[in-house]
């Protein structure tokens, strides 16, 4: 189903006018035969993101998770995206990822050593460390 510009106004300025707070929807209406369910719904955690943040989420699903396409599509740095993307992991609590502190995450290093954020000296000693305690 797609939106049109219409109802995607609407639910950005619901949920900028929510904000973080919790709602819950009463009524659920089928528009192709005008049934209403009346009772209290509660939102799926993804809905319950801001609007933009929502936007975020599409377009890095979109993008097959390439943060390097997500730093073009919207314009800004790694670090930004990263840090966008843990303010939203951190609003997502229904998936819990377990991750262990001796399993590096090689393409994140790759990465982090094309934004010149790490040097390939580092990222190797990174790497022969981590390769040590597994």
């Amino acid at each position: 189903m797609k939106y049109g510009v219409s109802q995607m106004k609407d639910w950005a300025y619901l949920t900028k006018m929510t904000g973080d707070e919790s709602f819950t929807v009463t009524q659920v209406k089928l528009d192709s035969n005008g049934i209403a369910i009346n009772g209290e719904f509660e939102l799926p955690p993804l809905a319950q993101l801001l609007f933009d943040d929502q936007v975020f989420v599409a377009a890095f699903v979109k993008c097959h998770g390439s943060i390097k396409q997500m730093e073009k599509h919207f314009g800004v740095s790694y670090p930004t995206i990263k840090s966008r993307l843990n303010k939203i992991a951190g609003k997502l609590d229904f998936v819990d990822i377990q991750t262990s502190s001796g399993l590096i995450d090689r393409s994140e290093i790759l990465d982090q050593i094309e934004q010149g954020e790490l040097s390939v000296n580092e990222a190797i000693n990174i790497i022969k460390k981590g390769d040590k305690n597994e």
